[in-house]
């Protein structure tokens, strides 16, 4: 049957619950995730742990005081199966040497001056990092797997409304709604990033594109069933990209549906990450992304902030452990 709370501590006392999904606002993550880890419990937590890289690093001694549980970091957005082959293409050298990376995740979601004000817009919930905390990790996180570690980033991170009504009247909005970060990774691979909530027309621009010696790689989540190729091969009168329906020769897809490009919903990446979760529970196996690449995350948002402080000085990070582990 099912039961409710609204005591997760009753929740934790619960013998019959091996492994706890929590998302709750960051405020709570400090307080939250070493309790459910010291009850014994499995934990899938949703991105970004707490409320900055020091309360991150907190979770994280908690996380390795616990080495037998299995605790997952929540990010769908790598598991689209189209998605999923863009890092075979990467990793199998489709495109040649990388070169290049552009990233983005546009929202128009606060738009609109007179949103009323929520949770998100508050650092006293949210923490400093409004966009940056809320959108960037998706990106940051996917291009850390495609290309490894960061070693220094050059920030710009703005508000742009900066008052929102609220039911006690208007309330100041103290965290950031969009930014652009310049990358240079470890490997030598130049990189750009652009986030926002505020992007007019934009519902769900999580986007990439990379650019390599023989070719070049897009993916769109709002054509989320769909990857776009580019070889440079052949005459050059015929080259362009090449648009790659999703089937059931792509990673998890046949799972949902045996029909090429019939698709996949983002739905259907929540089941992926939960069966992914399950099934290292089960097995003992390593599970990605871990709370270590939630951490490698971390410490690029930190940079960010660092550096946007410092009107878009260069940023240097030193130790960047998780994403390529």
């Amino acid at each position: 049957p099912i039961q409710t709370t609204t005591d997760y501590h009753a929740l934790l006392a619960n013998a019959q619950v091996d492994a706890v999904y929590c998302a709750v606002p960051h405020v709570l993550h400090e307080q939250m995730y070493p309790d459910i880890l010291a009850a014994g419990k499995h934990l899938f937590g949703e991105k970004p742990f707490g409320m900055d890289l020091s309360q991150n690093r907190k979770i994280m001694a908690a996380v390795a005081a616990h080495p037998e549980l299995v605790v997952r970091c929540s990010s769908e957005m790598p598991f689209y199966p189209g998605a999923q082959k863009v890092i075979d293409f990467v990793r199998s050298g489709a495109v040649g040497d990388i070169l290049e990376v552009e990233a983005a995740f546009l929202h128009s979601s606060d738009i609109n001056p007179d949103k009323v004000i929520n949770w998100k817009r508050m650092r006293s919930v949210n923490g400093e990092y409004g966009c940056m905390g809320d959108l960037a990790p998706h990106p940051v996180n996917c291009m850390l797997a495609l290309m490894g570690p960061v070693a220094e980033l050059s920030a710009r991170i703005e508000t742009i409304h900066h008052s929102r009504p609220s039911p006690e009247g208007p309330r100041a909005v103290d965290n950031d709604d969009h930014a652009q970060l310049m990358l240079r990774f470890a490997s030598g691979v130049m990189g750009h990033l652009y986030v926002s909530r505020t992007a007019t027309g934009r519902k769900m621009g999580y986007a990439y594109e990379i650019h390599g010696t023989k070719g070049a790689i897009r993916f769109d989540q709002e054509d989320q069933n769909a990857v776009w190729l580019y070889r440079a091969e052949g005459p050059q009168a015929t080259r362009g990209f090449t648009r790659i329906l999703t089937g059931p020769d792509h990673p998890d897809y046949a799972a949902f549906c045996q029909g090429p490009g019939h698709g996949t919903g983002y739905q259907d990446q929540i089941i992926i990450e939960a069966r992914d979760f399950l099934a290292a529970i089960h097995t003992g196996q390593r599970v990605w992304p871990s709370f270590a690449d939630g951490l490698a995350v971390w410490q690029v948002i930190d940079a960010a902030a660092r550096s946007g402080a410092a009107k878009g000085a260069w940023v240097s990070i030193s130790s960047m452990k998780g994403a390529t582990e």
